[in-house]
């Protein structure tokens, strides 16, 4: 009996490992020679992304007893022309493993975030998300990271252009 539950635990080892190979999310930021992640290399910079304040540090939530929250508001503005948003978000750094994929804006999310209708990015003009806050529910929860948010646009040919912003997210409170 005992053979044949260590055989079986042989057999499901691979099988286990493969599995686990082949439903893991794929990397963000394959090459570690480089700093960007995979998705925002070799695109050409045609919009200023930037955050105010930056760094920000943790202060209590009147809305959460308890609670913390990060506030600060994101700005973008192309430099290149009229461009449509094809996504919009933001990469994260916590720890030594580097960038890790976090948040994913549709267009039409951006366009509501961002106060941008049609996801229209008009030369020279800054569209702002007011409030991209992060929180957390107890002191327990204060951590530091930085993140880099992102977002893609085209032209009207089809170009793809970029914008990126690190915000360094501190977990201090003031």
């Amino acid at each position: 009996m005992k053979t044949l539950l260590l055989l079986a635990v042989l057999l499901a080892a691979p099988v286990a490992s493969l599995l686990a190979q082949t439903t893991a999310t794929p990397s963000a930021w394959t090459d570690h020679s480089r700093v960007l992640p995979d998705k925002l290399r070799q695109v050409p910079v045609g919009i200023t992304l930037w955050h105010t304040p930056n760094p920000i540090y943790p202060e209590p939530n009147p809305e959460q007893p308890g609670g913390y929250v990060w506030k600060h508001s994101t700005t973008i503005r192309s430099e290149v022309g009229e461009l449509e948003v094809v996504e919009c978000g933001s990469f994260i750094w916590y720890n030594a493993e580097g960038w890790k994929a976090n948040i994913k804006e549709t267009p039409a999310e951006f366009a509501e975030l961002f106060r941008c209708p049609g996801a229209r990015l008009q030369a020279g003009q800054p569209y702002t998300f007011e409030k991209n806050y992060r929180f957390a529910d107890s002191a327990q929860r204060l951590y530091g990271g930085d993140a880099l948010w992102y977002v893609l646009a085209k032209d009207k040919t089809g170009k793809l252009y970029k914008g990126t912003g690190l915000i360094e997210t501190e977990a201090t409170v003031r």
